[in-house]
């Protein structure tokens, strides 16, 4: 029946808010989760003797769960299938949780130091992390076990990202350098050199052949494997998320000086300023069907 039904979506939604609460304290169910549920929620309508002093909300608002387990912020990433999501931290690890749940999965502990950049491959089968240790690891989604780490650059790594095919990792690192990597083995394929300053983003193009580097030197580079073509120039960018359209003829980038710009790879001249933003513009991605 529609009674039964909206209960058991209310409930839903009480349980993914309050988990945290009810598998570390199970008796605060009464004190604590109910107490502060909405006022038209269906489970909280049990006897109360404590008053909210402060107000609580009307209904359910967007959020769906709270994930706790971290001592810092970092990035966070959904896997292609949208089950699970993966969340890296200033705490050195990587934690994976189940979107419908919003349980923890599994940690992945290996980095000595902050954890700047998470994201899976293509098929959802493996998990890069990036950090501040200079290293990258490639992780199994399943398992939780680390299958390699990818040594070499000499500072910390802010960006990681798989090519489509998965046989690839490219990272971007503080030492100005981007290293593209294979997957299976770990080796270094090539190190794609130029950027004068810090490397803040990294991105595949859709067939793979491409890979464009954001630099705090207000440079956006495009390589393909060993060679490196000329810079494009337009403010000091940043970012861990920069754009590739899906056809690969375009790039975006974000930059500090409050745009983001839009470039032509064929011919590297810019097509577009995307004006309107007020303060600096820290990540930029294309829609799905590019336009």
């Amino acid at each position: 029946s529609h009674a039964v039904a909206s209960f058991l979506h209310d409930a839903s939604r009480f349980v993914l808010r309050f988990v945290s609460v009810l598998a570390e304290a199970p008796l605060q169910i009464y004190s604590s989760a109910l107490l502060f549920s909405p006022w038209t929620s269906i489970v909280r309508e049990v006897p109360q003797t404590i008053e909210v002093l402060s107000g609580r909300d009307a209904d359910w608002d967007a959020c769906r769960s709270v994930l706790e387990g971290h001592s810092g912020g970092g990035a966070v990433v959904f896997s292609p299938d949208g089950q699970l999501v993966a969340s890296a931290s200033e705490d050195s690890t990587v934690r994976m949780w189940e979107t419908a749940t919003g349980q923890c999965r599994s940690v992945l502990e290996g980095h000595s130091n902050w954890v700047s950049a998470v994201v899976f491959s293509l098929d959802g089968q493996l998990v890069a992390s990036a950090s501040y240790d200079s290293t990258v690891r490639v992780w199994e989604t399943a398992t939780g076990q680390c299958r390699s780490v990818l040594e070499g650059h000499s500072e910390g790594v802010s960006a990681v990202m798989f090519s489509p095919d998965g046989q690839l990792v490219a990272s971007a690192s503080y030492d100005s350098t981007v290293r593209v990597w294979e997957t299976a083995t770990g080796q270094c394929r090539s190190v794609l050199e130029g950027h004068s300053e810090g490397v803040s983003a990294v991105m595949f193009s859709p067939d793979g052949q491409l890979v464009a580097s954001a630099s705090y030197d207000s440079t956006v580079r495009c390589g393909r494997q060993r060679r490196t073509v000329p810079q494009r120039a337009g403010g000091p960018f940043r970012g861990q998320h920069g754009g590739v359209s899906p056809n690969g003829q375009l790039v975006a980038s974000a930059s500090y000086d409050s745009t983001v710009r839009v470039w032509e790879t064929a011919t590297e001249q810019c097509r577009s300023v995307l004006e309107g933003h007020s303060e600096e513009v820290s990540a930029v991605v294309f829609s799905p069907d590019g336009h």
